[in-house]
């Protein structure tokens, strides 16, 4: 079975609503509530909740839950081993468009004017409904997002960003739902008194995968390739990510695949531009491979005298998730992402 409803996030100054769409597969349905939709789902049967684009540049996510949704409701016309919404013991809940302020702005954050406290809607999970614009749209999903026994938070890499899924450290039931997503490789990030001072600094206590876990709902953030543009190699890995999800907390059944990838930990290498120019990458560096600490990774120059400004060097042993292509740089700006390689969790 498949429904779907309007769901009203917030309204701008005008009065204009600020709308999205909730889909819901298997066993349960949408039916309408007194102000919005509600899940009616079965008290057997585990839910998971995914969604996509809660920074609107970041489409291959939407791209995969509508493929997925063309499988469920028998749209595509596939073998007899691929799943429909009949084959779901238990009910999968989707938002395609998680920030539609963002979205239609193409963008990763809104302008101060639409919500200067928290331009970010990704750092103020689990919302506030008398809050600010973004505070309210995530209140609004966190009722169908806090209710889930998993979720799986479709985001978007860059094109110089190996595709990757992030996980709270130490805890074995987001890890066991990471792995099972697919990706080769996996980011640990720690949280609290584990994490370093930027954690805190950039506000990551509000992302939905923390503010989840915290409240024991196993959550991933899966880093597709690819912003702005839907790419079809991409696409294709969300799927058989979110397949493996299913699988992995009983809505299909079969095992997801066996998993011999590799764990790193989160935000912590990071090669900076020591001034503002232009950065040329060493011509052989390619996201995903291992580097060594103090091994050249490319250049800073002036574009003016030509001189040299900085030889970047890896920061530390090990991979290059990222590595900025896009050749003018200011101080500060990331050079390249060095994830450390966590041999045992």
């Amino acid at each position: 079975m498949h429904t779907s409803r309007t769901l009203t996030l917030a309204r701008l100054p005008s009065g204009v609503p600020i709308r999205t769409t909730v889909h819901a597969y298997g066993e349960g349905e949408l039916v309408d509530g007194d102000d919005s939709p509600e899940l009616d789902a079965p008290e057997e049967g585990p839910v998971v909740y995914a969604q996509a684009a809660q920074h609107g540049r970041e489409v291959n996510g939407t791209a995969v839950l509508r493929r997925l949704h063309e499988r469920l409701v028998g749209e595509t016309a596939g073998g007899e081993s691929e799943p429909t919404a009949a084959d779901l013991d238990g009910t999968l809940v989707t938002v395609p468009v998680a920030d539609p302020l963002t979205f239609d702005r193409v963008s990763y954050t809104t302008p101060e004017s639409l919500d200067s406290r928290q331009p970010n809607m990704n750092r103020c999970w689990p919302g506030d409904a008398e809050g600010s614009l973004h505070e309210r749209m995530a209140a609004r999903l966190w009722a169908f997002a806090g209710a889930a026994d998993a979720i799986v938070d479709l985001h978007t890499g860059s094109p110089s960003m190996a595709t990757h899924t992030v996980c709270m450290r130490g805890d074995e039931a987001c890890r066991g739902l990471a792995e099972a997503f697919g990706a080769d490789l996996l980011l640990a990030e720690a949280a609290g008194d584990d994490a370093d001072t930027e954690w805190d600094e950039r506000g990551f206590a509000g992302k939905l995968r923390v503010a989840a876990t915290r409240e024991g709902i196993p959550t991933i953030t899966p880093e597709l390739a690819h912003s702005k543009e839907i790419v079809p190699e991409a696409v294709a890995a969300g799927v058989s990510g979110m397949i493996g999800a299913l699988r992995h907390e009983g809505l299909l059944a079969g095992e997801p695949d066996a998993w011999d990838g590799v764990v790193a930990r989160n935000h912590l290498g990071r090669v900076i531009a020591d001034d503002s120019g232009l950065f040329v990458p060493e011509p052989d560096l390619a996201v995903g491979d291992r580097v060594a600490e103090g091994e050249r990774v490319g250049e800073v120059f002036d574009p003016t005298t030509f001189e040299t400004l900085q030889v970047a060097r890896a920061d530390r042993d090990g991979i290059a998730y990222s590595v900025a292509r896009e050749a003018t740089v200011t101080a500060g700006a990331t050079l390249v992402g060095v994830a450390e390689r966590i041999d045992e969790e």
